[in-house]
């Protein structure tokens, strides 16, 4: 048999509840900012005349991409 018991008050729960969820809510919106994926696969969707013009080659689009993280 499981005894579950708190002292903390339900609207204490609620807040901390909250505030969790907020923080979750910052990491997902952060982490969604830092994908590169779409970025990528518009790239990848170019042809090769096109992908001349910005000076990359169909090999080097994820180095493109991650440029600023990899070779700053």
């Amino acid at each position: 048999m499981a005894i579950h018991s708190t002292d903390l008050s339900p609207t204490l729960r609620d807040r901390l509840d909250l505030f969790f969820a907020r923080i979750g809510q910052g990491m997902n919106a952060y982490l969604e900012s830092r994908t590169r994926s779409q970025q990528i696969a518009a790239l990848e969707a170019k042809s090769d005349a096109e992908l001349a013009q910005l000076g990359i080659t169909r090999d080097r689009i994820v180095h493109y991409v991650f440029r600023d993280l990899i070779w700053a």
